[in-house]
């Protein structure tokens, strides 16, 4: 009976280590599985749609922690320095322009969003009404302005020295058939400057700021082809993460139906879903 009752003893011990290893486990998966995140953005325009990504991620174990920017020059230097595991909120151009300069070991593992810009007019319904002598407000950030033009030229309104690129100046003007003249303001004063000109070139979280619907409210909204590769926003990590598991997770996430209409939804046109239409990367 003592042997009987000793055997029992023993499978009982052994089941309860069987169970503690067990349970050990699954928490250590379950610990590996719960990946935190931390995603670094300006401002919180970004957010409703990232709200609708992180939402999912949590499903598959991945929390996203927001860490908010008030400029576009502190997200790539957290990146850089490790502060931040990713970033979604610079053109392509911006960040490889860092990354060419300050020799950073950045790489974009995903495409997210273009705002397209687009010309505004309170006068005029359309681009062609345009009279000759007429003033265009235009941002006078270097990259913008560059972009700005080029809109011009695919409107068919001027044309610019060949070579110039995406960032053509004001003197590289060749033809301005219309004498157009143009008033370089901030950014974000480009849809107030719409009292005070006969149109005027804004970008569309500046158009969305000022209640303006780029589809409906723009008299010539930037084509969304080959050339407006450089304005595409990505998500960006450290090189040598490029290949984690958990972040090419977070962009498959992102880059979803469910996602685009949520996009389409929150910005109604003032962004438009990029991976679509330039590929996931």
């Amino acid at each position: 009976m003592k042997k009987r009752h000793s055997g029992i003893i023993t499978l009982i011990i052994v089941a309860i280590i069987v169970i503690g290893g067990l349970i050990g486990f699954i928490h250590h998966r379950t610990a590996q599985q719960n990946k935190v995140v931390r995603l670094g953005l300006v401002g919180t325009d970004s957010q409703p749609v990232w709200n609708n990504v992180r939402k999912r991620l949590k499903r598959q174990g991945i929390t996203i922690q927001y860490v908010t920017f008030n400029d576009y020059v502190q997200p790539d230097v957290a990146l850089k320095e490790g502060k931040i595991d990713m970033h979604s909120c610079l053109t392509r151009y911006y960040f490889d322009s860092y990354n060419k300069k300050e020799n950073a070991h950045l790489t974009s593992i995903g495409n997210t969003v273009i705002s397209p810009l687009g010309v505004y007019s309170k006068k005029f319904q359309s681009i062609k009404d345009l009279p000759n002598g007429a003033t265009i407000a235009i941002p006078n950030e270097p990259t913008t302005l560059g972009r700005g033009l080029n809109v011009l030229q695919s409107a068919g309104l001027i044309k610019v020295k060949k070579g110039s690129g995406i960032k053509p100046s004001l003197n590289d003007i060749t033809d301005n058939p219309k004498n157009l003249k143009f008033k370089e303001v901030d950014p974000a004063t480009a849809a107030r400057a719409l009292n005070s000109v006969d149109a005027s070139i804004i970008n569309g979280n500046y158009a969305e700021a000022a209640n303006l619907n780029p589809k409906k409210d723009s008299i010539y909204l930037e084509p969304v082809n080959k050339q407006a590769k450089p304005y595409v926003n990505i998500i960006a990590v450290q090189e040598k993460n490029k290949n984690n598991k958990v972040y090419k997770k977070v962009v498959a996430a992102y880059q979803t139906e469910e996602t685009k209409q949520a996009i389409e939804k929150t910005y109604k046109g003032s962004e438009v879903a990029a991976w679509p239409i330039f590929g996931k990367n």
